[in-house]
């Protein structure tokens, strides 16, 4: 790969396709993608931008044929719908321990990589809620 980031459709989903080639043919662990905070509208005086900037970004990880993300409780519903329209695909584990905010869900994945990478930019963009120019980085293959 040459290439870590994109910020539009076309160029997220032929990343992520091509991260998950590369994951394939390397045979690494695993590969990792991340979304860029949201734009902030205007520079906050006050400091809360750097508030919202320190919390943890949406990542999702995918390992032979499982993507790996975790999810709060309003985002797991937007999972499964979001699972349900990838026939191919299922949702195995849920886990949510008591000492975290959300759950970690792990899905089933037999699929190409085009296929992968629709579904990758389409947990950032409808899971995440991150806009439609929102930037992605590969930062592990």
């Amino acid at each position: 790969m040459t290439r870590f980031d994109a910020d539009t459709p076309t160029d997220r989903r032929k990343l992520f396709a091509d991260a998950v080639t590369a994951h394939r043919t390397r045979g690494s662990s695993f590969l990792t993608i991340e979304a860029a905070p949201p734009e902030s509208p205007a520079f906050d005086p006050d400091g809360d931008d750097e508030e919202e900037q320190d919390e943890p970004q949406p990542w999702l990880q995918f390992a032979e044929k499982t993507f790996n993300l975790d999810v709060t409780d309003a985002e797991l519903d937007s999972v499964k719908s979001l699972v349900d329209e990838f026939p191919e695909f299922r949702i195995d584990d849920l886990e949510s321990p008591e000492t975290a905010e959300g759950t970690n869900v792990r899905i089933t994945a037999r699929s190409d990589a085009n296929r992968l990478a629709d579904f990758a930019d389409r947990v950032f963009r409808e899971v995440y809620e991150r806009e439609e120019e929102y930037r992605a980085w590969v930062v592990a293959v």
